[in-house]
């Protein structure tokens, strides 16, 4: 059962009972009705030896990272993260020192994207280190963007380039079966873009500014945390639409493509099935074409389509691969 699924099956019989619930669970953050603007809420939980390895992941990077997570959240519903919640389970092998570092990473990614801590737990932990932040956002009611909009004809747009934190773990988790089988040290000169990419990703706030700017309001909209396979398809799936998605137009670093090169990867199975980019994936009308330059980085690699032709890769020669998602493990 995959999580998507889980989660389905988790909450399919929930009722929302509070008016100023307008969206529970099935979307990048929950929204709260109140006043003039409406309340985001979203939630990640981040566990040691499953969504990361403090053999190679610095605290204050780990700490940064669970706070921006959140924060894309909140962007892939069109929204501006604005207060953070931080709670965390720690074993007795972590001393104050250690604690204190990762609560720096989370309070720098706070001031760089103007987050206030307003609260949070700590807890002892007998499986290791736990993370577990809220992020609570703002936007007007007509500006939220769900994933549930994406209509026929509609663009499909891509902030920054993606594949590239993928790359990252597969060259720390090298670096690491290095060091454990022979004590030497890590070799990852020349590898900085990729390496951050992971450690230290972004959350595209820049882009939904960007977008209030020019008043455009996308139909759909998700973050790539899974890879661009697994959310163009839960996209779809939510829109009930298919959609054409152009290889040739999906921006790969360079870095990004030297990695996969020295390690014998398709750097396109990076791209789609390797997740943890953060970047955003959204649908905009056809007519608003020329409006999308003023948006910054940001490439239009395909469009929508109706839900009986499915989604599908086109290939520099034209040909259709139907998308699919891989499992993908470092």
């Amino acid at each position: 059962m995959t999580e998507q699924q889980l989660i389905e099956q988790l909450t399919r019989d929930i009722v929302l009972q509070q008016p100023s619930s307008i969206k529970g669970v099935g979307d990048d953050a929950a929204v709260i009705a109140h006043n003039a603007q409406h309340t985001l809420v979203a939630s990640n939980m981040l566990l040691e030896g499953v969504h990361f390895d403090l053999t190679y992941t610095p605290l204050k990077h780990l700490g940064y990272k669970a706070a921006v997570v959140n924060f894309s959240d909140i962007a892939a519903m069109n929204g501006l993260p604005r207060q953070l919640l931080v709670s965390m389970g720690v074993s007795a092998k972590m001393t104050v020192d250690k604690i204190e570092e990762i609560y720096s990473g989370i309070r720098l990614a706070c001031e760089h994207y103007n987050v206030d801590i307003v609260g949070g737990d700590t807890s002892t932990s007998l499986t290791g280190l736990t993370l577990s932040l809220t992020a609570i956002g703002v936007c007007a009611p007509e500006q939220i963007t769900y994933r549930t909009g994406a209509q026929p004809t509609d663009l499909l747009c891509l902030t920054g380039s993606l594949g590239a934190a993928y790359m990252g773990l597969l060259l720390l988790e090298r670096e690491k079966k290095v060091f454990e089988a022979g004590g030497k040290q890590p070799q990852l000169q020349g590898y900085d873009y990729v390496i951050e990419k992971y450690l230290k990703p972004k959350a595209r706030v820049d882009i939904v500014e960007s977008l209030h700017e020019e008043g455009l309001v996308p139909s759909a909209m998700i973050d790539i945390s899974k890879g661009l396979a697994a959310d163009t398809l839960l996209l779809c799936e939510q829109s009930k639409v298919g959609a054409r998605l152009y290889i040739d137009r999906i921006p790969i670093a360079h870095d990004t493509n030297a990695a996969a090169q020295e390690m014998n990867l398709n750097p396109m199975t990076a791209v789609l099935n390797g997740g943890e980019d953060y970047e955003l994936l959204f649908t905009l009308p056809v007519a608003l074409h020329d409006k999308i330059k003023n948006l910054g980085k940001v490439d239009i690699i395909g469009h929508i389509v109706a839900a009986e032709q499915g989604c599908c890769l086109v290939s520099q020669t034209g040909e259709d691969i139907p998308l699919t998602t891989i499992s993908t493990t470092a």
